[in-house]
Formats: C-alpha cells, structure tokens, sequence
C-alpha cells in the first residue's frame, strides 16, 4: 500500500493475518436473507406474469468463452479480489470520514460505476443487458442497495475481508445460476431495496452513528 498511513497500513495488515477469522453465524444468516430475496422476487414475478421455471438453475453462465470451470474460477477470482480492494481499503476510507449511511450510498454507487467498462466487452454478462435499457438501468440501480447490504455483512463480521467474499460469491452465482428473468431481477431490485430500508431501520445505531468519525481504526479496535 502506498498511503502514508501506518494506522490503515497496519490495519490493511491485521485483516489479511486474521483473515481467517469469520463469524460464520452473520455469514450463514445474510446468505439466507438473500436467498429470501430470490424466493420473492421469483414468487412476486408470478403476478406478472413470469414463469414458475425460474425456481431450477441455468445450465450455463451469462458470459461466454470460459466454459463452466472457467466462469466459476472467474467469479470467485472477482469476488476474492473486488472486496480485498472494497473492503481492505475503500469502505473504510470513506467510512473515516462520515456515518455508514452515507458511506453505503456512496460505495453502492461506485460499486455500479466500477462494472460500466463491461458493458463495453463482449461476452460479460453487463454486455448482454444492452438489448434492453431498463435492463442496464437495473443493474447500475441495484448496486446501491446491494451497497448497504454488504456494508451490514461487513460490520456484523468486525469487519471481515472474507466474510464479504463468501457473501459476494454467493450473490454473484445465485445471480448466474438461478433462471431469472431479466424481468424479475428487476423486481429483485425493489425486493432489495426494501430489505435495505429494513436492515437499516433495525440497525440505525450502526449505520447513523458517528462515534468513529475522524478516527476509525483506533474506534474498531476498542470494539
């Protein structure tokens, strides 16, 4: 790392020792809650017309050209490497400077900006959106409540690097193996964003407090 920081630098440091070190209960209990999330996004689909087909799984993945151990080696590389940078430095840096809430929006927006160069490259599954702009609009919209999710993952984990790994892993290939209709995942975007609203209402003292502002790394590490 780069920062002139010894407190980040050493922090960046004690994560990846204690790596290892995951309140696997938090991890199980949010892969639930987004598997929740599937089921009734699928379930209000129906209303809509949509079929009940998409409780099975894909046969393949959306980007082409790896083959299946190709694009699962691919989506855990992303999720390993994504919340290393995300989590080992990005989160708490904005995270420094005010209460989580804002630092959630902010995050989730860059975190949907991060994946615009794909749309642009053939073969990825942000490039096969683009036969519908709602579909693209979607997409980018539902980064910013996924935003707050996982910031929730990673405070209820002290933190954890992995913990928000297994988390995005698990998302990433639920979205990929699961047969939703491009319909319907926009649906799971306002089943998501009512998951938010709810987390964040159960959990207002975690994400409007302002105890570590200013001084983050020496507030974690008296909790």
């Amino acid at each position: 790392m780069l920062s002139g920081s010894d407190l980040l630098k050493q922090d960046f440091k004690n994560k990846i020792i204690g790596f290892y070190k995951v309140k696997w209960l938090n991890v199980v209990w949010a892969i639930i809650v987004f598997a929740i999330v599937i089921v009734c996004s699928i379930l209000l689909s129906l209303l809509f017309g949509q079929s009940i087909d998409q409780f099975s799984f894909t046969e393949s993945f959306s980007f082409t050209g790896v083959g299946i151990a190709g694009a699962f080696i691919t989506i855990t590389i992303a999720s390993i490497i994504e919340e290393v940078g995300w989590k080992g430095y990005c989160e708490d840096s904005i995270g420094n400077y005010m209460n989580w809430f804002w630092e959630s929006m902010i995050f989730g927006v860059l975190w949907s900006l991060w994946h615009l160069p794909l749309i642009f490259i053939q073969g990825t599954y942000q490039a096969g959106l683009m036969v519908n702009p709602l579909y693209v609009v979607n997409f980018f919209v539902s980064g910013i409540p996924m935003g707050f999710v996982i910031t929730w993952v990673y405070l209820e984990s002290d933190r954890s690097i992995l913990a928000c790994m297994i988390f995005h892993f698990f998302v990433n290939f639920m979205q990929e193996k699961i047969a939703l209709t491009p319909e319907t995942k926009c649906l799971e975007t306002i089943v998501i964003t009512v998951l938010t609203i709810i987390i964040i209402m159960a959990k207002k003292d975690m994400f409007f407090e302002t105890r570590h502002v200013g001084r983050l790394l020496e507030y974690s590490n008296k909790q």
